[in-house]
């Protein structure tokens, strides 16, 4: 029975971990633990030395103001307001400011807006190496490296947009090549829509102006006619004097020849010298073809957003982050000096 015991109490003393023992081994290992720990640290920092760096630049932006869009406001709220006038338009649309900025962001999130900036810049053409797959490899990098964030009103974030580069001056100069790029085309896209716009209405307002023509035209040949025929009429029966006490507006068209001759041949001559009259609206409306007869007056350099932060030149780099890259590296380096420390432990 003695001896069972004592081997289930040896084993147990097998098992017991020897914390002691261990601290003992490893601080006479301390060497190899402080010298793999300084290597791994001189390493990353090696590393952090020839690794590709990336500085990133952010812009935020919003809405532009009325005179940011110079010229463009003003003709394009007359639009509006001929649209608004003819009742195809809501009163509550939304503003010219906010359809220009919505063409802006719609242009700098756009992929294809990525892709022209970069084609156009030097900083891809200097690294470029001439193999196609090679560069179309780099230039989608490139356009992955220009990111843009939608605000959040419930959150009180604005629209943002962040670009990365090699360095922070190549960050920050490139970030405002590409919103002024963006904007440019936004611009260009808005100019277009509303030459598009102007020379609709400008065919819209000639088709209403014949159309008044037209119908006063018809009023006209329709009032000469009457005349003509209540004076043919006179004429036969030789009525020389009005024969109705019923003052002349009054009368219908089949009674005018009660009129007598000579008041209908002066009427008649009075309408053949007027001619067709038209309405105040009238008026209006060839006031306005005239003015879109002109033509719009492009500005092709108007602003479509502001800035709510400027980029600026980043102060510190994103990648590599030399400082936690070498504190990782040094805890890896002590732990595997431990495993070394252990290793080369002798059996007791």
């Amino acid at each position: 029975m003695k001896q069972p015991l004592l081997e289930a109490q040896a084993r147990g003393n097998e098992n017991e971990l020897d914390i002691r023992g261990l601290f003992r081994t490893l601080w006479a290992g301390k060497v190899w633990i402080v010298g793999i720990a300084l290597l791994f640290a001189l390493g990353a920092f090696v590393y952090t030395l020839f690794a590709r760096q990336e500085w990133s630049a952010t812009a935020i932006t919003d809405r532009p103001t009325v005179n940011m869009l110079g010229g463009f406001y003003s003709q394009q709220q007359f639009l509006r307001n001929l649209d608004i006038k003819a009742n195809n338009a809501p009163v509550d649309q939304p503003s010219v400011m906010d359809d220009a900025y919505k063409e802006f962001i719609m242009q700098l999130s756009s992929w294809d807006t990525r892709r022209d900036f970069w084609l156009q810049t030097d900083y891809f053409k200097q690294r470029k190496v001439g193999n196609s797959k090679a560069d179309a490899a780099l230039l989608d990098e490139l356009i992955d490296n220009i990111q843009f964030t939608a605000g959040d009103l419930t959150r009180n974030l604005s629209d943002n947009v962040r670009l990365v580069a090699e360095t922070g001056p190549d960050a920050n100069n490139l970030l405002r090549q590409y919103v002024a790029f963006a904007s440019q085309r936004a611009a260009s896209h808005l100019n277009d829509e509303l030459k598009g716009a102007w020379a609709a209405r400008t065919i819209q307002m000639k088709a209403q102006v014949k159309r008044q023509e037209a119908v006063a035209k018809a009023i006209y040949d329709r009032k000469v006619h009457s005349v003509q025929q209540a004076l043919r009429v006179a004429q036969q029966h030789n009525i020389d004097r009005s024969e109705t006490e019923v003052p002349p507006d009054e009368l219908p068209d089949s009674e005018l020849f009660m009129l007598g001759r000579p008041l209908l041949q002066a009427r008649l001559e009075n309408l053949q010298a007027v001619g067709a009259t038209y309405d105040i609206d009238y008026d209006q409306n060839r006031a306005m073809l005239a003015t879109l007869n002109v033509g719009p007056v492009l500005d092709p350099l108007f602003q479509t957003y502001r800035y709510l932060r400027t980029p600026e030149e980043p102060v510190k780099r994103d990648s590599p982050r030399r400082a936690f890259l070498m504190i990782m590296w040094g805890i890896v380096g002590v732990l595997t000096g431990a495993g070394v420390a252990l290793a080369r432990r002798r059996p007791e």
